[in-house]
């Protein structure tokens, strides 16, 4: 082939390419904007609900239901979205939890709502401060705490974590403390293991995969994207008080990478079948 034709093959090629992304990142701005529109919505229906159910909702699970809504919202509208949650069987609404799970990215957060139990966030008081998504975390009654004084935010992770438990909701917890940036399950910190502890609750192990690709690099959204929610068996509270906290941490650690190896190991499986 001449090299004439060669080259406008190529520019042929990377002129299609670039149309395709263009049409990609304008489509993901309209979702966005969608996204802004919808949560403004949710926030001040969110906002009316604690006024009006607080006299006999201390657990603000109304809230939280709204918010269970508004995440299935998100996720429903992109067609070619999938979420598939394996061990929802070992979650019993009837109890509280201390729910252990790894972090990746922001979308870890939405992705915990298919779990069917009414929990509160512990987070870092940086992200009560960005918009939208910060008021969201105060009417939901999110725990803040401040990561740059580790005694006192123990102290308060696990006075405030013991309240939330004793009005009947769960308190999700990252481990690591902070996000993965290659997607492995890093050394856990000892908050959520303390407050199992204080609190004489089971701990809920969960696992996630799929979450870090939903959105790209250049903030255009993976419209193909799939995600997964293990759930593995619960320790049970009589094991919480049993164990030691590093040897709880070590155990919980260990059987959270396994199950996230089993998960990774299972989708090339399916991809290699294809």
């Amino acid at each position: 082939m001449p090299f004439s034709a060669r080259y406008g093959v190529l520019t042929g090629a990377a002129g299609c390419g670039g149309r395709a992304l263009k049409t990609d990142f304008m489509i993901s701005a309209v979702y966005y904007i969608f996204l802004v529109f919808l949560c403004t919505f949710f926030m001040v229906l969110s906002a009316v609900a604690l006024v009006v159910c607080y006299p006999f909702d201390k657990g603000r699970r109304v809230v939280h239901e709204l918010s269970r809504i508004l995440v299935r919202i998100f996720f429903a509208v992109p067609p070619r979205w999938r979420q598939r949650v394996i061990g929802r069987e070992y979650v019993d609404r009837k109890k509280s939890y201390v729910i252990v799970l790894n972090h990746n990215t922001v979308i870890d957060i939405p992705t915990l709502y298919y779990i069917p139990l009414n929990f509160r966030w512990v987070s870092k008081r940086e992200v009560f401060k960005t918009p939208f998504f910060g008021q969201y975390l105060v009417l939901h009654g999110d725990i803040c705490i401040n990561r740059g004084r580790a005694s006192e935010a123990l102290e308060q992770m696990v006075r405030d974590g013991k309240l939330w438990i004793s009005r009947g909701a769960s308190v999700a917890v990252f481990p690591e403390g902070t996000r993965s940036k290659d997607g492995e399950i890093h050394r856990f910190k000892a908050g959520a293991f303390t407050l199992a502890k204080e609190a004489g609750a089971e701990i809920l192990p969960v696992v996630l995969d799929g979450t870090k690709t939903l959105i790209k690099k250049n903030l255009a959204f993976n419209w193909g994207n799939r995600i997964t929610v293990r759930v593995l068996p619960p320790v049970p509270a009589e094991r919480v008080a049993a164990l030691e906290t590093h040897e709880l941490m070590q155990e919980v650690h260990e059987r959270m990478c396994t199950a996230l190896g089993e998960v990774r190991n299972e989708k090339l499986k399916v991809k290699d079948q294809k």
